[in-house]
């Protein structure tokens, strides 16, 4: 059933219809575990490495160097106005979720030096406009001034849902009244190359109830695929200007543009009420998830146009899955979560989530990743703690790069990485991950549901809750069984029974201390791939409950080209850091011998007699995914070959 509800003080996405409708800020608290560390890890450490190299390499002096007046070398690339948006944005949900004074204050330093750039019609970005720069808007498919703006709007909510207001929320409605008059009925008809000012523009529309800015993000959709951008080397398609949304059937071009673009789309297609483009969005997340996304969740297969591949195109080896796109792809999941309610959505954030996202970040939260392979060849470098990179394409995690779009966008999603976790709609709360954290809230007309989850998920299945208040009235509490999952058990009253299906609800009229405990048994387990997926065809990978496994050099005491798993071989299961599987490494082939067999078993172009397959075996350890790198350069691989 789809419900109406008003807009409320929540996370970055307030629909206004919807089956499920996201939590009140402050109704969900993380209290410890996974989550809450690296939340806290990104007050302490990542919003303040952000802060420290943009303001080293002058990327908040441009702001500066802007409101002078006087001419200025513009440092870094055209979009960089971007990176302080996302940044103000981490910066305002953290004080949403824990007030620090020192925090406040740099928060509104740097606001005030954003809003001392602005034009007096309201334009606000760096690189473009005046006497010495490029005109404004000459630029559409390089240049991201509305992508900038779309970062700037979002930060803008942020801090309106947070606090109710400020100098950056005059600063957006500024940019958005402004960019209504451009581009809005009888201006121009355009777009911008990087999709991002469409689901901006509707989240700021929900926040402040100026259906303005709804009206243009339609705008720009439905303009999309009509070939206004300039053809490029890469074709229309990597801008998603080739076919109009309503009619792909699947995410294709740049990953995270299409991500973005797909997210705006849902956006405006609730708030319009347009439910063929809902449906064709929906399809096209189906065919993307089926067809065109990594075992980690990631998105995106080439390099050179950093995009999808073709339907079953996912070489490891060869995958970019941007931490963008990552996040892009919950941004996208999580909307449609909340307008449909089917759990595949919260199976594929939690996916993504504890593997394409949080394989980024080295453990102390000061370097990254750029792109994030499968499959690493070469040991790879560690880059000085002191120098932008390009992008950490063969190297470990840097502390920044030239195009550092990642670092920031993490941090955003860890300060509000809580506001996925659980739902309400007219007579039920839903809890969608697990961890540990308290909820406080009302569904439906007012009834309470309070109650205290405990989880050491993912290495641990059992999350046991606790009602911490009388619901006053019935309550439906409603758990997700991950997609993963087998033989999970529900005990409510001391019995434990099997349940079945992608949820199972409780309703009851809670009382204090009522208790709830879903079992989900979480054990390692052997993955094959779609015969399909051509690269990584007669391999198998190790999952453990929601974590992807990575087999490196650093454990295997070899290079791991040389490794395959012993046929029929399964992991054994010690914990979550305790993961092995049987394999055989291999030793170097006879010189001159081609690295070839007949189906006999002989090597081609090798002596008779000489069949390669000689080595040593051994039980091997295994390694969450996202934690791969962390002990220096290394060897990797996800997609281990049988033999």
């Amino acid at each position: 059933m789809t419900i109406t509800h008003t807009t409320v003080p929540a996370g970055p996405v307030v629909p206004s219809t919807g089956a499920l409708r996201p939590l009140p800020l402050g109704d969900l608290r993380l209290t410890g575990g996974y989550w809450a560390d690296w939340q806290q890890r990104n007050a302490d450490t990542v919003i303040r490495h952000c802060e420290t190299w943009m303001e080293r390499i002058g990327w908040t002096g441009n702001f500066d160097a802007a409101a002078s007046g006087e001419p200025f070398d513009h440092a870094g690339i055209e979009f960089v106005d971007s990176e302080v948006y996302k940044l103000l944005e981490a910066m305002a949900w953290q004080l949403g979720v824990q007030h620090d004074d020192d925090l406040a204050e740099r928060y509104d330093r740097l606001v005030e030096r954003v809003a001392g750039a602005q034009d007096a019609d309201g334009y606000l970005h760096t690189s473009f406009g005046r006497p010495w720069q490029r005109p404004r808007w000459s630029d559409l498919e390089w240049g991201h001034e509305l992508y900038s703006m779309g970062h700037l709007l979002q930060a803008a909510v942020a801090r309106l849902r947070t606090a109710g207001g400020g100098r950056l929320v005059d600063v957006a409605v500024r940019v958005a009244d402004h960019l209504v008059d451009v581009f809005g009925t009888g201006g121009r008809e355009a777009v911008c190359g990087h999709p991002e000012i469409e689901p901006a523009l509707v989240e700021l529309g929900r926040a402040t109830g100026d259906h303005r800015y709804v009206d243009l993000a339609r705008t720009f959709v439905e303009r999309r695929g009509h070939g206004l951008l300039a053809p490029i080397e890469y074709g229309q398609e990597y801008f998603q200007d080739d076919v109009p949304v309503r009619d792909a059937d699947v995410l294709r071009g740049h990953a995270v543009r299409a991500l973005y673009l797909a997210a705006g789309a849902v956006d405006v297609a609730v708030e319009t009420g347009d439910a063929e483009l809902l449906r064709a969005v929906e399809t096209q997340w189906a065919n993307t998830v089926a067809k065109r996304t990594y075992l980690t969740g990631a998105m995106g297969a080439h390099h050179q146009d950093e995009a999808f591949g073709a339907d079953y195109e996912l070489p490891p080896d060869r995958e970019y899955g941007e931490t963008c796109a990552a996040i892009a792809s919950n941004m996208l999941s999580w909307r449609l979560l909340l307008e449909t309610g089917e759990s595949k959505y919260a199976d594929l954030i939690e996916r993504t989530l504890y593997n394409a996202v949080m394989v980024a970040p080295r453990e102390d939260g000061r370097a990254f990743f750029y792109a994030n392979t499968m499959h690493q060849r070469v040991e790879g470098t560690v880059p000085p703690e002191d120098e932008v990179l390009r992008r950490a394409l063969s190297s470990l995690r840097a502390p920044w790069f030239e195009v550092s779009c990642c670092p920031t966008n993490l941090s955003r999603t860890l300060a509000s990485v809580q506001s996925v976790f659980a739902t309400v709609s007219d007579d039920a709360l839903q809890l969608h991950q697990y961890g540990d954290y308290e909820v406080d809230t009302v569904v439906g007309d007012g009834t309470r549901a309070a109650f205290s989850v405990r989880s050491d998920w993912p290495h641990s299945g059992r999350v046991e809750v606790v009602a911490t208040a009388d619901s006053d009235g019935p309550v439906a509490l409603r758990l997700r069984v991950p997609s993963w999952s087998s033989g999970a058990t529900l005990d409510v009253a001391g019995d434990a029974v099997p349940v079945a299906g992608d949820t199972v609800t409780v309703t009851r009229v809670f009382a204090a201390g009522d208790r709830v405990v879903l079992d989900v048994p979480v054990r390692a387990r052997v993955t094959v791939p779609d015969a399909r997926i051509d690269a990584v065809r007669g391999t198998v990978a190790v999952e453990r409950g929601p974590l992807v496994y990575a087999l490196e050099s650093t454990d295997l005491g070899a290079d791991v080209r040389d490794v395959t798993v012993l046929s029929g071989a399964e992991p054994l299961d010690g914990g979550v850091d305790d993961v092995r599987i049987a394999v055989r490494v291999h030793t170097t082939p006879e010189p001159n011998a081609l690295p070839y067999r007949s189906a006999d078993g002989a090597t081609a172009g090798a002596p008779t007699g000489t069949d390669g397959a000689d080595g040593d075996g051994r039980t091997v350890r295994l390694v969450p995914y996202a934690s791969w790198g962390n002990r220096g350069p290394s060897t990797m691989r996800v997609f281990l070959p049988v033999g």
